[in-house]
């Protein structure tokens, strides 16, 4: 979802890549929040963070307190920036439940991916 927030208010001012320290496919609630807002993330992939061990990067966002734990070594002077969210895809209960807790967990990234391109894309473009 971050990915898919982050290209769409950054536009063509930034390259935008993600990963995880395990990659698990698309999710498919993910998506269906995600798209129902048109901001479709149906191209995205699941890629490990060692897909991009020659990239030198501006900014690391990490965005569960798990990858940030866990996330290894990455050889970039960039900034490091840390904002937790709750995984939805853990979320139980009825699916009235787990919608809810992927809606709120959307906006929050929604949010957050807006405020973190107006500081630090936009002034610098």
């Amino acid at each position: 979802m971050a990915e898919g927030y982050l290209k769409h208010f950054a536009g063509e001012t930034a390259d935008t890549y993600s990963a995880g320290i395990q990659a698990h496919g698309l999710n498919k609630t993910s998506f269906f929040f995600t798209n129902k807002r048109r901001k479709t993330i149906s191209h995205q992939t699941s890629n490990l963070v060692a897909d991009y061990k020659n990239i030198s990067f501006d900014f690391i966002i990490t965005v569960c307190d798990n990858a940030k734990e866990n996330c290894p070594y990455f050889p970039s002077d960039g900034v490091r920036l840390h904002c937790n969210f709750l995984d939805p895809a853990k979320a139980s209960g009825t699916d009235v439940d787990i919608f809810n807790a992927f809606r709120s967990v959307r906006d929050q990234i929604k949010h957050y991916c807006r405020g973190f391109v107006n500081e630090y894309i936009i002034q610098d473009a």
